[in-house]
């Protein structure tokens, strides 16, 4: 489903039904050439703060020196370690400023990093992927017209993802009340957890579905969205994306985890990533500050797409993208933490 995004935007009024409906004129424009009513992409940034817990919990980085080296025969620590940090804001010329700080710890707040998105997908992509395709029918209308509603949301970078996982989890807490502060955050999926969901559990599936063929011997049907043979855009009925659940979900009943559109993973990107990793849920994540160089901004991207042949549409084949790339063929979707199980119900492994 395509993902709606939010933003927020303060206006000091008296009404609250008046306020709303400014706040939502404000974030629109008149575009001087069509003179069409539009969105201002330019108005659509999301502020959040994610507490770092892996950090927080690490032991070098205690605020007490004493709970930081549990050997004896070592001396107690007398400097404090050294943290990074990200923080945002917007400067006065409404340009999002993005740091990342290191310095000395001082307290639980050095935890807390704060980001600042701009959430507009970029409705261009289709056109600066493709450069001699006609492709500005998609341009004008994916994202507007409610043909497309049922589509998977693409153009949508990595950052903006990680922001949309946040927003929806903040609308879900606060739907709930008192009882929000319980429930575990959307996110995007480990690269670990995003292959056992699309091979449902089964380790022999080179796809979502059972034996190594794409479409089925007696009909003659796919099986996902892609580019059959060595890349025939109209062989499986559809040109770019297709409608979620237009194909059989897998033994989880998860649609499209092959093909329609590859997807985001919270796993960093590195030649050597198998090193670098646990068997418990494998994941190498990291956060790449401004000044990095480019290439540590890469992101595990899963699962194929629509113009891909079936090769890369196999659950066990990795790719990457550069965390702020925004792909007319790259979507996402969202997870969350399942802690244990309930009373009576069994784990779903299939052997």
């Amino acid at each position: 489903m395509t993902p709606h995004l939010n933003w927020n935007k303060a206006i000091p009024w008296r009404n609250p039904n008046e306020d709303e409906q400014r706040a939502i004129e404000s974030v629109y424009r008149t575009n001087p050439i069509t003179g069409a009513r539009e969105l201002d992409p330019e108005q659509l940034n999301y502020r959040y703060e994610i507490y770092n817990h892996t950090e927080a919990a690490r032991r070098r980085n205690r605020l007490d020196p004493k709970r930081r080296e549990y050997n004896t025969d070592r001396p107690t620590p007398t400097t404090n370690p050294t943290i990074s940090k990200d923080t945002a804001f917007i400067n006065e010329e409404g340009e999002i400023i993005r740091q990342t700080i290191t310095r000395g710890l001082t307290g639980d707040y050095d935890f807390l990093n704060t980001y600042i998105v701009n959430v507009y997908p970029d409705t261009t992509a289709w056109i600066n992927d493709f450069e001699n395709a006609y492709n500005e029918p998609y341009v004008r209308m994916y994202f507007a017209h409610g043909g497309y509603s049922d589509y998977p949301v693409v153009g949508v970078s990595w950052e903006q993802a990680n922001a949309f996982a946040n927003w929806r989890t903040d609308y879900l807490r606060r739907s709930l009340g008192k009882e929000g502060i319980y429930v575990e955050p959307y996110r995007l999926p480990t690269e670990a957890e995003w292959e056992y969901a699309a091979r449902a559990g089964v380790d022999e599936n080179m796809y979502p579905w059972d034996g190594e063929l794409t479409m089925s011997d007696d009909k003659g049907c796919f099986y996902a969205n892609f580019k059959p043979m060595e890349g025939n855009y109209v062989k499986d009925g559809h040109v770019i994306t297709s409608r979620v659940g237009t194909y059989a979900p897998n033994d989880f009943g998860l649609y499209d985890m092959a093909g329609n559109v590859s997807e985001w993973t919270s796993t960093a990107f590195t030649e050597s990533v198998g090193r670098l990793t646990n068997d418990l849920n494998p994941e190498y994540r990291y956060d790449a500050a401004v000044e990095d160089p480019y290439k540590m901004k890469r992101k595990i991207v899963r699962g194929g797409s629509w113009k891909d042949v079936a090769h890369n549409v196999r659950s066990d084949l990795r790719m990457w993208e550069y965390q702020n790339e925004q792909r007319s063929y790259i979507g996402f979707r969202c997870v969350r933490t399942q802690i244990g199980f309930a009373k009576g119900q069994k784990q779903n492994n299939k052997k």
